[in-house]
C-alpha cells in the first residue's frame, strides 16, 4: 500500500523570506476567495473556489523563512463522497536556502493516493504550486482562482454538477 503524502518541490532563485511571504499572500496565488489571515500561529481562514470546494485552516506552525503548516479544520468537497476528506489533514511549506535562492518542499499530509480526491487534488496542487506560486515569485503576479478564471476548466477538474 501507497502511505505516500502528496509533496511538490519547487526551487526558485528567491530568499526564504520571499517564499514565505508569498505563501502567506494566499489571495496571490491559490484563490482571491479568502476570509481570514495565514500568517502567524494561531491565524485561521477559509478559501472557496465556487461550489467545488471550500476548506478552512488554521496556522500552527510558522518559522518565517523556514515553515508553515496550516490544520485543515473544516472541508466541504461536495464532488466527494467523504465531503470532509481533507479534515485534519495538514499543509506544511518547509523553505529551505539554497546557495542560489530557495527550495519549498509542499506536502499536503493527509493526501494519500487511496484517498478519493488524490487525483483531483493532485492535479489542482500541482497547479498552484508548480505554476501559480511559482510564477507569483518568479514574475510577481500568481494565478489565482477568481470569480472570473479558475484552475478547474484549465486542469480538467471536476464541478460539482459533472462529479
Amino acid at each position: 500500500m501507497n502511505t505516500q503524502h502528496y509533496t511538490r518541490t519547487l526551487q526558485v532563485a528567491n530568499t526564504p523570506m520571499e517564499v514565505f511571504n508569498a505563501i502567506c499572500d494566499v489571495a496571490a496565488w491559490w484563490t482571491t476567495n479568502i476570509d481570514g489571515a495565514s500568517r502567524k500561529v494561531g491565524d485561521v481562514f477559509t478559501v472557496q473556489f465556487g461550489d467545488a470546494h471550500f476548506t478552512g485552516q488554521e496556522v500552527v506552525e510558522a518559522l518565517p523563512g523556514h515553515r508553515l503548516v496550516w490544520h485543515v479544520t473544516q472541508s466541504r468537497l461536495p464532488w466527494l463522497k467523504d465531503r470532509e476528506e481533507w479534515k485534519g489533514t495538514r499543509v506544511v511549506f518547509e523553505i529551505t536556502a539554497r546557495p542560489t535562492g530557495a527550495q519549498l518542499l509542499f506536502t499536503h499530509i493527509g493526501l494519500l493516493p487511496t484517498v478519493e480526491c488524490y487525483a483531483q487534488c493532485e492535479k489542482g496542487w500541482d497547479y498552484f504550486i508548480d505554476h501559480s506560486l511559482r510564477q507569483l515569485l518568479e514574475k510577481g503576479v500568481g494565478l489565482p482562482d477568481t470569480t472570473q478564471r479558475t484552475h478547474m476548466d484549465a486542469i480538467g477538474h471536476v464541478h460539482p454538477a459533472n462529479a
